[in-house]
């Protein structure tokens, strides 16, 4: 991933801090819970590495219009949506300045200065991403085998859509580890495995957002795929759910 941004000129470091972050997720199965333990380390491990850096003195953030709408409540607790790690989730102390260009842009209005700013469509057509990971994405409590059988079945699906040419075709794509275990059948031996959920929405800016309808054929090749290669997941299911009612992410 990070090398997808090295023609850019950028210095980028990676840092290495999963063991921490399943430390700290241990036993935590909420929602909403997750994403504030997720933005809080976030933050703590950012903060520690730029110590090795003092000649950095901004932290920039790539915040668009829709995690503020999402994240801050207008009418009180009880209507924020979700919590969003990069609104509202920074220490009073930090010793950085924090920079937000995007703060007050949508999805496709973000593209389109990125246009102009003559960013290749390798980056600009990526699928959104949630800021929180696949820790949102698995259902439940988090833990090392469930990132696993999440990361290649993900990998499945999306190279899938990349190889068929549906991932332009498609607005935001990915793959929901499910707290759920069905009984199947290998061979002749019974299963009683978990259960993954493909999601596929198309929007404009990520306020409304209407399911794919990706061909019959293509779903029966990622299912099979995945339930033969993922150790741990007999059964597939796709989201054919709006927003609203439904938000893209499942947490």
């Amino acid at each position: 991933m990070l090398d997808s941004y090295q023609h850019m000129g950028l210095n980028i470091e990676g840092v290495d801090a999963k063991q921490r972050f399943y430390e700290a997720l241990k036993g935590i199965s909420n929602p909403e819970e997750k994403r504030k333990v997720i933005g809080r380390l976030f933050i703590e491990v950012f903060e520690e590495e730029s110590h090795a850096h003092p000649e950095c003195h901004w932290l920039g953030q790539g915040t668009i219009y829709p995690d503020v709408i999402e994240s801050v409540s207008v009418h009180g607790p009880s209507v924020t949506i979700k919590s969003h790690h990069n609104v509202g989730g920074l220490p009073d102390k930090l010793k950085l300045k924090l920079i937000e260009p995007l703060r007050m842009l949508f999805k496709d209005e973000v593209r389109r200065v990125g246009k102009e700013l003559g960013i290749s469509d390798a980056i600009l057509k990526r699928h959104p991403f949630p800021g929180p990971g696949l820790g949102i994405r698995i259902l439940g409590e988090i833990s090392p085998e469930k990132v696993r059988m999440l990361q290649e079945a993900d990998a499945i699906y999306i190279n899938k859509l990349r190889q068929t040419g549906l991932y332009d075709q498609v607005w935001q794509a990915g793959t929901i580890l499910l707290p759920i275990q069905s009984v199947g059948v290998m061979g002749d031996e019974r299963t009683y495995e978990q259960t993954v959920a493909l999601r596929a929405v198309n929007s404009t800016d990520g306020m409304t957002a209407e399911w794919s309808r990706l061909p019959y054929d293509f779903l029966a090749d990622v299912s099979s795929e995945i339930i033969n290669q993922v150790r741990g997941v007999n059964r597939v299911v796709f989201d054919i759910s709006t927003k609203p009612p439904a938000t893209i992410e499942w947490e």
